[in-house]
């Protein structure tokens, strides 16, 4: 029997080094363009931050930050600030009415006076200046070599897409030996059709699931916490949204070939839709935030997804009704009789 599997395990072998080798070769030319796609891959998240830094300035602050102290600490301020400015006036005034040692001395004071009235009023402006930027959530590392890992990270990821269409086609060939003339030909539509689905959903995922998903899980809880968002998770995160959603939308092009090579047909996948339901909503609460929008914004389309792919498999491999069933299976009895026949004639 491992005498059969051998030549299979070295086909196998053969087709994992080539594409190991592929990765490997997209990788190095990502990494040198790892600045551009990190800043690509943090965009979502740079707007996020934007986008909930204006709603928590635009709504009310008293429900998180201790208001009427700093009402307090700005009405002392004023009343230094005016009482500064107060006294700088009379010291001139007296200035001008005294001798000259006193009016000297007076000059001095008002001097002093001005500068004190100066101060308060630069206080004053910080104070504001901090109450408007209050919101500053920032993204940062927590590894000494943080920076050079995530570049790691994110060239890894570029290089995995950049294979991926040599990924598929190491694929076909691995399973080609198993099918028909005919079914070989289709290397083109599984190679092309596949690495264009998995874009799509990766361009899904980028544009319209992260803005909603990052922007709702930064905007709750940031009226008590500022956010300091961890780079090296940030992007084993956003990697593992956009490889689930990339395999999600295969799912068509899977279904096409399994259906051309007869292993399933529609009414297996009518009659499998109630189990795919919950195993889609399992996958979309794996594979997103954990919150409800995000998680629908995966299982919708999936959902869609898994009912273009039944309209493809009956387009492909129909199932077939009870009576031609039953037609065909007397077709091939009478003619394996007649074989019988003349075999023994």
């Amino acid at each position: 029997m491992f005498d059969d599997l051998r030549p299979h395990l070295a086909e196998l072998r053969k087709r994992l080094g080539l594409s190991v080798l592929s990765v490997f070769i997209a990788f190095i030319i990502a990494f040198t363009f790892h600045n551009s796609i990190l800043g690509w891959i943090t965009q979502p998240l740079n707007n996020a931050l934007v986008e909930v830094g204006r709603i928590i300035e635009s709504q009310d602050k008293a429900t998180w930050k201790m208001k009427t102290d700093e009402q307090n600490t700005t009405t002392q301020t004023h009343t230094a600030q005016d009482a500064a400015a107060k006294l700088q006036k009379r010291l001139q005034e007296a200035s001008k009415v005294a001798d000259s040692k006193l009016g000297i001395l007076l000059q001095e004071a008002a001097q002093a006076a001005n500068e004190l009235s100066q101060t308060l009023k630069h206080m004053d402006l910080n104070q504001t200046h901090s109450e408007h930027n209050s919101f500053e959530g920032k993204i940062t590392t927590h590894q000494v070599g943080g920076a050079f890992f995530v570049a790691l990270k994110v060239s890894f990821f570029a290089g995995l897409l950049g294979a991926l269409p040599f990924i598929l086609y190491q694929l076909w060939l691995f399973v080609a030996p198993g099918l028909y003339s005919n079914e070989k030909k289709m290397v083109v539509p599984f190679v092309v059709g596949g690495s264009i689905m998995f874009f799509i959903g990766v361009i899904f995922a980028y544009y319209i699931v992260t803005p909603f998903g990052f922007q709702f899980l930064i905007t709750f809880g940031s009226f008590l916490y500022t956010p300091f968002i961890n780079i090296e998770d940030y992007v084993g995160f956003f990697t593992k949204i956009m490889m689930g959603f990339g395999l999600a939308f295969e799912l068509p092009v899977f279904a096409y070939f399994l259906a051309l090579l007869g292993l399933v047909t529609d009414r297996t996948l009518i009659d499998f839709f109630k189990y795919a339901i919950v195993i889609i909503f399992l996958i979309a609460a794996l594979l997103t935030p954990p919150d409800i929008l995000t998680q629908l914004l995966m299982a919708a389309p999936l959902v869609i997804l898994y009912g273009v792919s039944i309209l493809i498999v009956r387009m492909v491999n129909p199932a077939q009704d009870e009576d031609d069933e039953d037609e065909v299976t007397n077709e091939e009895d009478t003619e394996t009789n007649d074989t019988r026949q003349r075999t023994t004639d």
